[in-house]
Order: structure tokens, then C-alpha cells, then sequence
């Protein structure tokens, strides 16, 4: 019979693998490569993904990576832009491509039909070698050899076909510019093998785990893992639901009334997109449900390891004031310090103020 696992002792496992329990002093490039990558496909928000993970962590320390393309913003799992390591970006990406295929065809499929899809390819590499383009750009380049297609879904078919890293100076911390993309190829300058489908599930549960074959499949946008999954040498656990959760069989499980501290999270967080049952770190699902219906992705607090409210800023006159918003009562005290610790990262040249509210933000 396998050990059954309570709620609260996947979330202390989870927020442990996702070094949110205590801050780690290890580089930021072995930090972004332990958490198999974070989302980002806003430019500046992950930055605070990594100030809680990385004790002492400053923007320059990330920004300097992806400028000098040791790290690379890219569409990787769900098609979604991740930051991740230049390694972890060639490995991963030939894996989860078919992923943004299928979306690619569903949505683009029939607009793009006459089209030589290797021609596309092949004529995208060379114009994206000469300068990085926007979609925009790119889709009017290759208009010229494809008169009659619509240019939006060309640019979108070279988004499936050929790996695009994102490039400098967008993702720069305190700085914008153009969401202009290259080949990945090109952009890195050298290869390494693909990762295997065994290999992305190993790194999954490293960073994620104990957690289901469909949780690893809600993460990665792979589907038919199980076969995968079971050839693998993994342990196994079930939850208070009888499902069968797999993991590694040297990982360590936290005890589960661990102390875990008060964490301010970004808007994407893979913490909260990486499991198909989120209730190891959700408990209010529908107020979640209220957000999505106004097409916004709230910043999220952990109190106790569990979502217990949201937070937002705003600026004015040179003060930079973060708001608390509570989902339900906890003594805020915990909750303002770290607020205040957040604001001197976010904004240290400001003057700071720290507001609790009760409810959510919008809803």
C-alpha cells in the first residue's frame, strides 16, 4: 500500500522543490535550471520569481545572464515564454515543439495551406540571421514570397517550426524594447542533444514533485506521459484522493507542519500553473475564476504555504505604495515586513507605504 500524503505535505514538498521555504545562496543560473525554468511572458514581473528564491538576489544578477545569452527567454512548455538556461532552451525546446504545433495548426492550420513549410522555415532562418524581427516585421518579409497568405499566421508558423529566442533589451530590467525574436540557433551558437521525454519528467518532479502523470502533462502541454512515466525507476505515493504521485526515489519530504514564511508571488508563477489539482497551494478556486473573467492574473500571497490573498502597487508623487489584499483573515504583521522588503527591490529609490485591505483586488 502506498504512503498517502496529506495536502498540507505536498505543499511543503512543492514549496521546498521550488526554494520558497528558505532562500538558496546557489548561482541564479543553477536556480533557474533547478525550478526547470519560469514563466515570462511579461518582461520584468519573474525578476521577483527569482528575489524569492535567491537570497541577496538583484536584477542586475539576472539581467546580466540574459544579456550576455546564458540565459534566454523562449516558447517552451504550454507555448508559453519561459526563462530558462541557454542549455535548458536547446534541450527542452525540440521536446515540447509539437506542443506549439498543435496549436499552431488549430488556430493557423488552414491559412497556412500552399504554404512549404520547409521553405518557411528555411527562408525565416536566413532573414532572422541578418537582425532579430517583431512578428509584424517578420510576417511582412515573408509576405513577399507569400503574396496571398495572410502574414500574421506566416509569423505564427515560424514560431512552430523554428525556435525563437526573444531578444535584448526586452526582458532588461528597468528597460523596454521591441518583442523582436531570432533563431535560438543562431542567437546561442552551439548544440546540445535533446532531452528525452524521461528526462523532462525526472526534471519536473525534481522541481514540482510528488505529483501525478496529469499534473506533469499540465505543466509540459505533453500529452501520453503515462508510459513514460512508468518506465521510469520513481516511487510512489497517493493523495487524499487515491491518485497515484510519483517521485524521485532519493527526494526528501519536508515535514509537513514545517514553518514556511509569508511570500509575495509574480503574476505567472509556475508554482500556481504546474499542477492539474492546484489545491496543494489553492484553496479559493472561484474567487481565482473572478480574475480570469477579467483576463488578469493577480499577484499572489502564500501565508502558511497556502494562497491567502493578492497584492498590487502603485505610484504616485514618488512614493510606491503596495496594497495587501487579505481573501480571509491573518494577522498582517509577517506580511508587512516582507512587503516593505519587497518595495526596497521593486522600487528602492522611492519613498514606500504598505496598505492591508480586506477582499480581493477585483473581483
Amino acid at each position: 500500500m502506498d504512503p498517502v500524503l496529506s495536502r498540507r505535505a505536498l505543499n511543503r514538498a512543492t514549496l521546498d522543490r521550488q526554494l520558497l521555504i528558505t532562500r538558496t545562496t546557489r548561482p541564479v543560473i543553477e536556480v533557474i535550471e533547478h525550478v526547470a525554468g519560469l514563466q515570462a511572458q511579461t518582461p520584468h514581473s519573474w525578476y521577483t520569481g527569482l528575489w524569492n528564491r535567491v537570497e541577496g538576489f538583484r536584477p542586475e544578477d539576472a539581467a546580466d545572464l540574459l544579456e550576455t545569452r546564458q540565459i534566454v527567454r523562449i516558447a517552451l512548455q504550454r507555448s508559453t515564454i519561459h526563462l530558462v538556461s541557454a542549455r535548458d532552451c536547446l534541450a527542452m525546446r525540440p521536446l515540447v515543439q509539437v506542443v506549439t504545433e498543435r496549436m499552431t495548426r488549430s488556430t493557423f492550420g488552414r491559412k497556412l495551406e500552399g504554404v512549404d513549410l520547409d521553405e518557411l522555415a528555411a527562408l525565416s532562418r536566413s532573414l532572422l540571421a541578418d537582425r532579430a524581427m517583431t512578428f509584424a516585421e517578420l510576417g511582412r518579409a515573408l509576405g513577399e514570397r507569400w503574396p496571398d497568405h495572410d502574414q500574421h499566421a506566416l509569423g505564427q508558423g515560424v514560431r512552430w517550426l523554428v525556435p525563437l529566442a526573444q531578444v535584448p533589451p526586452r526582458g532588461l530590467w528597468g528597460r523596454s524594447g521591441p518583442i523582436a525574436h531570432t533563431s535560438a540557433a543562431s542567437w546561442l551558437g552551439f548544440e546540445v542533444p535533446a532531452m528525452t521525454p524521461g528526462e523532462l519528467v525526472l526534471r519536473y518532479l525534481k522541481a514540482f514533485g510528488p505529483a501525478c502523470v496529469k499534473d506533469v502533462q499540465t505543466w509540459s502541454g505533453l500529452t501520453r506521459l503515462s508510459e513514460v512515466v512508468s518506465s521510469l525507476d520513481l516511487v510512489t505515493y497517493r493523495d487524499s484522493a487515491g491518485r497515484v504521485l510519483y517521485d524521485l526515489p532519493d527526494a526528501v519530504l519536508p515535514p509537513e507542519d514545517l514553518p514556511v514564511p509569508v511570500r509575495f508571488m509574480y503574476d505567472f508563477d509556475n508554482l500556481f500553473l504546474s499542477h492539474e489539482d492546484r489545491s496543494r497551494v489553492v484553496e479559493h478556486m472561484e474567487l481565482l475564476r473572478r480574475f480570469a473573467a477579467y483576463n488578469v492574473q493577480p499577484r499572489m500571497i502564500l501565508v502558511d504555504g497556502f494562497l491567502a490573498g493578492d497584492w498590487t502597487t502603485a505610484r504616485a508623487k514618488g512614493t510606491t505604495t503596495l496594497t495587501i489584499h487579505r481573501w480571509e483573515p491573518f494577522d498582517p504583521s509577517e506580511a508587512v515586513e516582507e512587503a516593505g522588503r519587497l518595495l526596497a527591490f521593486l522600487a528602492p529609490g522611492d519613498r514606500h507605504d504598505v496598505v492591508v485591505s480586506d477582499g480581493a483586488s477585483k473581483t
